[in-house]
């Protein structure tokens, strides 16, 4: 969880930074010679902020100081909220949270006498963090999307709004809802980076790391963990009751993967920071941590002294969730030991918590104040939506209001009652199609650009592929023409022509039928297709062209009829074994099969040729990516053809896929329907 700072940091006079000794000496004389209770409480405010993380007890003190004088004073004023806020805060950090909820109550009191809305979302973003420590995350929620709700009165309030958000995000990641925790963790990742919010990165890795170690991913924990860490250090942020608790996960990720070793350097490095804040409820962590580092080596004695301390130091601060944690490894640490009696009873105890912190009422009230908080959401985006629309129709409304309103003088209240629901109908039906509209701007938006890629890939297609054979065509027209080829090269040439002729003739063809289907020209006649003849066609097709001495059987039986468009498929399969002959080298098979697969046939063309990279195979099928190599006998692609195949194939109410490994060749299938 993240917390503000003490209100007084963004209202004293001076600079957050260390103090010299000198100057900490000066402040404390002025406090013995002020005179005046406001001069003493300015003086107060300092000192609590400059011992906050140096000497606690020292600050507490002051603290104390600072809240007996502002109580002297009869009326609800800033001073005295700022005391209590402080105190609070200073509980907080070391672990007394029933303390720290008493006190951001009082300051919260005196906030709303006083309207300050900055002091409002502070109280309640403290003790939505105080109420998350307790494990009572329904109190937790509310208060987090009031601060929320308060902060967003302003735009100066942009740092209480990240806050908020962070924290709500901090609830769902303790409930075990981890994509909707990002989602609120990455919004307010957002608004702080826009602020230059400088302790946004650290505590939004904090928690991604958190959120790791939740879900077992290890490694991806301790990248983030670091990551966190070294912000803290590198930016020198003020934020020391942060970087223990880092720590602590990161001891608690390393403990997780077995290696005692390093687990026990880190929990002994938060352990530093922690007694040096006398946080009772990072000790407990830490004691809980150690024993069961200690647990995974058997020492069961010694841990278990450990964990039942953690246990009743999180009982004596309500601190329910670490002491549910304790229990449920108590229970396993003896059930090991062989004392099954003792470990039912820390069993029992585990459950009787659990009973009581997640309630069916705790649950109803979460999830009243979760549907309220992202319904009030949502309506705000459904305003800024119609903003524009409602702006240009404000003064039609106001026509409607004044005839209502006299409509409301001689009709009854039924009547009014009718008019008022018919308009917010109304009113519900324009936002919902002002949403689907600008939902399909979006959508044909996007279409287009996808269609812009397709045409610039084409087109350099068209240029490169056409001119190469025809410039190769014109030298060699030119050579004859002056004597200069000889019958044998010439018998060369024309092999090689006639490969780029048999190129370009595919390319020309697959262009013609793209650009007839992106036309909407194509027509689909769907009739009876023999599988098994459309196979022999396209073998013997391909095997007059000698393209290679390359042997391709069909396993089709021959009583197999698809239902499908025959031009369509035709051209589907002719590209397929086309590939499949490209990427073959001399002598390897090719089997052209048909597979009923329920209402369908699965048709497959499979080769013994190179194979294909799973990244490579990610993008044979993309429009804007039109991938394409060179065959085993330098044979040019245009990456149309599989494209093409798969428009083709979904037309005809089928989809394509394929099976391939570096090495072992390829098996493309598609699949199209039976003929009944």
């Amino acid at each position: 969880m993240r917390k503000f700072l003490p209100i007084l940091v963004a209202n004293c006079l001076l600079f957050v930074s260390a103090l010299s000794q000198s100057t900490t000496d000066s402040l404390q004389q002025k406090l013995v010679e002020a005179k005046v209770d406001s001069t003493k409480l300015n003086i107060l405010f300092k000192l609590i902020e400059e011992y906050q993380f140096i000497d606690i007890n020292k600050s507490l003190t002051y603290s104390e100081q600072a809240i007996e004088i502002a109580e002297l004073e009869k009326e609800s004023t800033a001073s005295k909220g700022k005391a209590y806020t402080n105190f609070g805060s200073l509980k907080s950090i070391q672990g007394d949270f029933a303390t720290a909820i008493k006190y951001n109550n009082l300051a919260l009191n005196i906030y709303y006498q006083l309207k300050d809305s900055s002091g409002i979302a502070t109280a309640y973003n403290n003790l939505g963090t105080n109420y998350t420590s307790l494990g009572k995350f329904d109190e937790s929620y509310f208060y987090h999307t009031q601060s929320y709700r308060i902060a967003l009165t302003s735009d100066k309030h942009k740092l209480q709004q990240a806050i908020s958000l962070h924290n709500i995000g901090g609830v769902f990641k303790d409930l075990g809802q981890y994509d909707k925790a990002v989602d609120y963790l990455n919004l307010s990742l957002k608004i702080s980076r826009e602020i230059k919010d400088l302790e946004g990165e650290p505590y939004h890795y904090s928690e991604i790391g958190d959120i790791y170690i939740r879900k077992k991913m290890y490694d991806s924990a301790l990248i983030a963990l670091q990551l966190s860490l070294r912000y803290t250090r590198e930016r020198k942020l003020s934020i020391n009751e942060l970087e223990p608790t880092i720590v602590l996960n990161i001891a608690k990720t390393y403990r997780l993967l077995n290696n005692n070793a390093l687990a026990r350097t880190y929990y002994d490095s938060a352990f530093v920071t922690f007694k040096k804040n006398e946080n009772q409820y990072g000790l407990a962590q830490i004691d809980l941590g150690r024993g069961l580092v200690l647990m995974t080596e058997n020492k069961f004695a010694d841990a278990q002294k450990l964990i039942e301390k953690s246990a009743e130091t999180a009982h004596r601060l309500n601190a329910w969730t670490l002491e549910i944690e304790c229990y449920e490894n108590l229970s396993k640490l003896l059930e090991e030991s062989g004392d099954y009696k003792k470990s039912l009873i820390y069993i029992k105890q585990q459950h009787q918590l659990k009973d009581s912190l997640f309630s069916q009422g705790m649950q109803a009230k979460l999830l009243q104040d979760q549907v309220r908080f992202e319904t009030a959401s949502k309506e705000e985006q459904i305003k800024a939506l119609t903003k524009m629309e409602q702006l240009r129709k404000s003064e039609v409304k106001k026509q409607e209001l004044i005839s209502n309103i006299l409509v409301v003088a001689i009709a009854l209240t039924g009547i009014l009652l009718f008019t008022v629901y018919r308009s917010g109908q109304r009113r519900i039906k324009i936002n919902k199609l002002l949403l689907e509209h600008q939902e399909e701007i979006k959508k044909r938006s996007i279409e287009l650009e996808q269609l812009n890629k397709v045409k610039d890939k084409f087109f350099s297609i068209i240029s490169h592929d056409l001119r190469s054979p025809m410039n190769a065509l014109s030298g060699i027209l030119d050579l004859m023409d002056k004597d200069k080829i000889s019958p044998d090269e010439f018998k060369r040439l024309n092999k090689e022509l006639r490969v780029q002729f048999n190129h370009t003739k595919t390319l020309i063809n697959n262009l013609l039928d793209w650009t007839l289907l992106q036309m909407d020209k194509l027509k689909i006649q769907f009739e009876k297709i023999d599988l098994n003849q459309l196979a022999e066609s396209n073998i013997k097709l391909l095997t007059s062209l000698h393209l290679k001495e390359i042997k391709i059987n069909n396993l089709i039986s021959p009583s197999l009829f698809a239902l499908g468009d025959s031009n369509m498929i035709n051209l589907v399969l002719r590209n397929l074994l086309t590939n499949a002959i490209k990427f073959s080298e001399a002598g390897h098979l090719i089997e052209i099969d048909a597979k009923e697969d329920g209402d369908n046939y699965i048709i497959s063309v499979k080769d013994q040729g190179v194979g294909i990279s799973p990244e490579v195979q990610k993008l044979l099928f993309e429009k804007t990516t039109g991938y394409s190599t060179r065959g085993t006998a330098n044979e040019k692609g245009t990456g149309l053809g599989l494209i093409l195949c798969k428009e083709f194939v979904e037309r005809n109410g089928g989809r394509i896929w394929l099976e391939s490994s570096l090495g072992k060749g390829s098996t493309f299938f598609f699949t199209l329907k039976k003929f009944s």
